[in-house]
């Protein structure tokens, strides 16, 4: 995973560079106004921030603007601290994944405060006085996630793993999941033996869950809807203990190479491709133009309300979904693999040469 992570970052760092190159204009206002821009993540145990912390901070310093990055390793109040440490070092814009994103809210409202812009990136934040909202479209991810499955098999004892509850990403992901379930749950074609949420999307408790789940149902399981690739590869192992992977339909989410090079080995079913090449540099974009006070082209505001499903929210977001595309054993080579997303040697990982498709070129 590490090799992968590496690899995945020089090939963004290059996507970075040329997109750092194509905005000049914005660049020298950029160095003109000593912008610094806070990026406040909420771990590094899921694969994917790391990678991004990194991209987004080259390209922040290719802009010549200052970065302050921080880690809160899952600590609610500690990324509330180190966030209020980032208004006193005078930062103008933060771009802040939040561990928890009601707890957030009042870090958000005490930016808000002090004149300081807040992007919520790709995890909503309960707070109206965003500046931006900027992620994917999560309902669709989730409706891409339960169409995955249902391809394989479209009846019998169903198990929903969510995501963190902490994280409202995991409730529009339910959310569009059960757009697609509802209906053959309510005329009995499929029945929800378990339905659990995943705390802090751990693979390791992921696994320990879906133990418990097959030995309540004696294995008799049919169909997994997993939110993420994490917990869905903790799900496969347990699964993998009784001898159902490969068995058993499996969705997942994010396009790690560890997730797939499972569905080229024919145990998770499905992925769901989110491209953070497009979504670090429209971040940074984002935040520059928060900092000079410049209009922003294509935000939408979109209620509290139905982002959060809860009806006692007020206010609005400006929001920018980014799209998805679902990637299983028929594309990920064209999707995942030729784009660059991941290594061609991790994806293919104790594949036979034999059974691989070609080397794309140059890789």
């Amino acid at each position: 995973m590490k090799k992968a992570l590496i690899v995945l970052l020089t090939l963004l760092v290059a996507s970075a560079m040329a997109f750092a190159n194509g905005s000049s204009e914005q660049g020298s206002a950029a160095k003109g106004g000593h912008i610094k821009i806070g990026l406040s993540f909420s771990d590094f145990e899921t694969p994917r921030w790391p990678v991004e912390d990194a991209l987004m901070t080259k390209l922040a310093y290719a802009k010549g603007i200052q970065v302050i990055s921080q880690v809160a390793n899952h600590d609610v109040k500690l990324q509330n601290d180190q966030i209020e440490n980032m208004i006193t070092q005078g930062v103008q814009v933060l771009i802040i994944v939040a561990e928890d994103g009601s707890a957030a809210a009042s870090a958000v409202n005490d930016a808000a405060a002090a004149g300081i812009k807040t992007i919520a990136y790709d995890r909503l934040i309960k707070s109206d006085k965003l500046a931006a909202y900027l992620s994917f479209d999560n309902v669709a991810v989730g409706e891409a996630q339960a169409k995955g499955v249902l391809a394989v098999v479209n009846h019998g004892n169903f198990v929903l793993l969510g995501g963190s509850p902490t994280d409202n990403n995991a409730k529009l992901f339910r959310q569009g999941q059960m757009d697609v379930l509802q209906p053959l749950i309510d005329n009995g074609q499929i029945k929800v033996v378990a339905d659990q949420w995943v705390p802090n999307w751990s693979g390791t408790q992921a696994e320990s869950i879906m133990e418990n789940i097959l030995t309540a149902n004696n294995n008799q399981i049919d169909a997994v809807v997993s939110s993420n690739d994490d917990t869905a590869l903790g799900a496969l192992q347990a699964l993998k203990a009784q001898g159902l992977a490969g068995k058993v339909p499996l969705s997942g989410q994010d396009a790690t190479a560890a997730g797939c090079n499972s569905i080229v080995k024919g145990e998770l079913t499905m992925t769901v491709f989110k491209d953070v090449r497009l979504l670090s540099p429209l971040a940074i974009d984002t935040a520059i133009k928060l900092a000079n006070n410049e209009p922003i082209d294509g935000l939408q505001n979109i209620s509290l309300a139905l982002l959060t499903g809860d009806k006692s929210a007020q206010g609005t977001v400006p929001c920018k979904f980014l799209p998805i595309v679902s990637v299983n054993k028929d594309n990920v080579y064209d999707v995942v693999v030729k784009s660059g997303f991941q290594p061609y040697d991790d994806v293919y990982r104790d594949i036979p040469d034999s059974q691989r498709p070609p080397r794309p070129a140059g890789m």
